[in-house]
């Protein structure tokens, strides 16, 4: 875990002055450094998050199913971490073969940890820990790593034109921001939360028996939504975007009935899960508005727009909660590992969630909402960042010998 958890911290660092950037860009203070937004997004989802999750998924699952911990796997951490950079290097190139070898490395690297997952979900239930309970998170872990392969075969293709190969007739970029996002990140956040809900707040879910139907509404609500733009099948795709949001509404029923009674009690990592998901809600409630061209709503806007908010709403602010947690458990155990955020990071992740949604309504004002976006953003990962960073210096401390070796061999 540690390896990811070191990877994960630089590309955090990058993240900030990358999002920095681009609030900066915006106001033309650094007009030089547009036209990367690829890279400050991919900084976030296939470098931070991607790092949490394939360290995180089989730490959790063996600590959820009181399994041994797992050792790190050298050949997935060593694959993933060659693919990224690889690809990096490839994308402002252009150029194809890196490009290639780089989603290679990274759908090799998803493989492994698929099937290492896939064989502590067998040893579960062949050793009889927790193998009937309905909230086992492993099969959210599996069936969004699944989505993940399709995601990057989609994301290589981009770049070297195997969408008409694909048999993609629609958008072959919101077919692939699906697969990640109601594909991988849905399912995973999801299996996370039924998995470790109990241990971060101390209670059950609301209907555990409710988790089943959960996950298949949104396996096969994300089939929809990457199939439906993928075949620009309408049938498909409105069903998908009904089930996953039925889902979705579902699975916080069951997170915040529970804490409803002592909303006191409700810990600011715990209000950073559940007000992500609310800019998770938002694209969803606009598709049909995108999708039907209602008049006056700027559809091409919210296409370009919202799935920035998505990733610095939803995603990263639902790692501002699991990425302390994971680093605590890793490198301070016994100092009992808390849900990360503050209130001030709180408060700003979702203001500047409010004010990107509000540069695409108000027009005029676009440029200096969109920059104010991205430096509230910035300055809520501040917080996130010291939070961890102080994690990793106690952590790693412990970790050295406390003296010379001279004096260790006296």
């Amino acid at each position: 875990m540690i390896p990811y958890i070191l990877m994960a911290s630089l590309y955090i660092v990058l993240a900030v002055l990358m999002a920095l950037g681009a609030s900066l860009t915006q106001l033309q203070i650094l007009p030089w450094f547009s036209g990367v937004a690829w890279l400050r997004v991919h900084l976030i989802t296939l470098g931070a998050l991607t790092q949490m999750l394939f360290g995180g998924l089989p730490y959790l699952t063996a600590i959820r199913n009181r399994l041994p911990r797992p050792a790190t796997r050298w050949d997935i951490w060593l694959t993933l971490n060659a693919g990224i950079l690889t690809l990096l290097v490839g994308i402002p190139l252009m150029n194809a073969l890196p490009i290639i070898v780089g989603g290679t490395l990274v759908f090799t690297a998803t493989t492994l940890l698929l099937i290492q997952i896939s064989r502590m979900r067998t040893a579960i239930a062949k050793g009889g820990v927790g193998h009937n309970k309905a909230y086992a998170g492993s099969k959210f872990y599996i069936a969004g790593l699944v989505y993940f392969l399709l995601g990057i075969v989609i994301g290589t293709g981009l770049w070297t034109g195997w969408s008409t190969p694909l048999g993609i007739l629609g958008n072959v970029k919101e077919v692939h921001i699906h697969a990640n996002s109601w594909g991988l990140m849905s399912l995973v956040f999801a299996g996370l939360l039924v998995d470790m809900y109990p241990e971060w707040t101390k209670k059950a879910l609301a209907y555990p028996k409710t988790i089943t139907p959960i996950f298949w509404m949104m396996v096969l609500g994300a089939f929809g939504l990457v199939f439906g733009p993928w075949l620009a099948n309408t049938y498909l795709l409105v069903p998908g975007l009904l089930l996953h949001l039925t889902a979705t509404i579902l699975l916080l029923i069951n997170v915040i009935k529970p804490l409803w009674a002592d909303k006191a009690a409700i810990s600011v990592g715990m209000w950073h899960i559940i007000l992500s998901y609310f800019w998770i809600l938002a694209p969803v409630l606009m598709a049909p508005v995108v999708l039907f061209e209602v008049g006056g709503v700027p559809g091409a806007d919210i296409e370009a727009f919202a799935p920035q908010a998505l990733i610095y709403g939803w995603m990263l602010q639902f790692g501002f909660a699991v990425l302390p947690y994971l680093f605590g458990r890793t490198l301070m155990p016994d100092d009992n590992p808390q849900l990360g955020g503050t209130w001030l990071s709180l408060i700003l992740v979702n203001l500047g969630s409010i004010l990107l949604w509000a540069s695409i309504f108000i027009a005029p004002w676009r440029n200096v909402l969109y920059s104010s976006a991205y430096l509230l953003w910035v300055m809520a990962m501040v917080p996130i960042v010291m939070q961890l960073w102080r994690t990793v210096r106690i952590g790693l401390a412990r970790l050295e010998p406390t003296g010379s070796v001279a004096e260790q061999a006296v």
